[in-house]
């Protein structure tokens, strides 16, 4: 997706709170099963971040988009795939995201859009994906309209990534993603309005003799699985 790239380090924005207050999504709600009777409620509910609270300027108007929340199946619990940016992209370079873009005019919904960009960006087949619900759509900074579409995902044997726009693909435990504890809230003035972000930090086990390695899950990201959290909640 592309738009003006916000010029500033995350990890250098203060953390004004934590959530370690609020409770985990019970384990025994993670499961295909739950989850799927989650989704077919459709009672009503309110995102708790339905958009950033700043804008870009920009001409263009809203754009539609959409992004997959791929939920995959392990032996040790539902993991979410995550990718990472490649370095040289004009527009969130580097950052962590959930496959996905702009809806095109062959796209006859979201869900098209979403199983399109994932098939394009890292090779995930649309049939190894189940579809289990949409969570509300999520306005960013840069004027995008986007639909996470949620879906439990066969392992992949081999992810075929696109060099050009995805570094890395990785996958993070859902039950560390629904924990609040691990959710920071960072807040700073962008042209003189109070700005605040959701960062997820996250260090998998290093492989031995590896360095350390941290995931910065923040912004939009963030936001949407934070979104998910709540709706898990309800």
């Amino acid at each position: 997706m592309s738009g003006t790239r916000l010029s500033f380090d995350p990890r250098t924005i203060p953390v004004v709170a934590h959530d370690e207050h609020l409770p985990a999504v019970p384990t025994e709600q993670l499961r295909p099963d739950p989850l799927r009777r989650r989704f077919a409620d459709r009672s009503p509910w309110t995102p708790e971040w339905p958009g950033d609270n700043a804008r870009l300027a920009s001409a263009r108007g809203p754009t539609p988009a959409a992004v997959l929340v791929p939920l995959v199946r392990r032996p040790e619990g539902l993991q979410v795939l995550l990718t990472e940016r490649t370095a040289h992209l004009r527009d969130h370079a580097g950052q962590v995201s959930f496959p996905g873009g702009r809806v095109d005019p062959v796209d006859a919904h979201a869900v098209d859009t979403a199983l399109r960009e994932a098939e394009e960006e890292i090779g995930l087949a649309r049939g190894q994906v189940e579809v289990i619900g949409e969570l509300p759509v999520y306005a960013t900074v840069t004027n995008f309209q986007v639909t996470p579409v949620v879906a439990l995902v066969d392992p992949p044997p081999v992810l075929r990534l696109d060099p050009f726009e995805v570094a890395e693909a990785f996958e993070v435990p859902l039950e560390f993603l629904m924990t609040p504890a691990h959710h920071r809230v960072h807040e700073f003035e962008f042209n003189g309005v109070p700005r605040r972000f959701l960062s997820m930090p996250w260090q998998p086990a290093p492989e031995p003799g590896a360095p350390l390695r941290e995931y910065f899950i923040w912004g939009a990201t963030a936001a949407m699985l934070r979104n998910l959290y709540r709706f898990l909640m309800r």
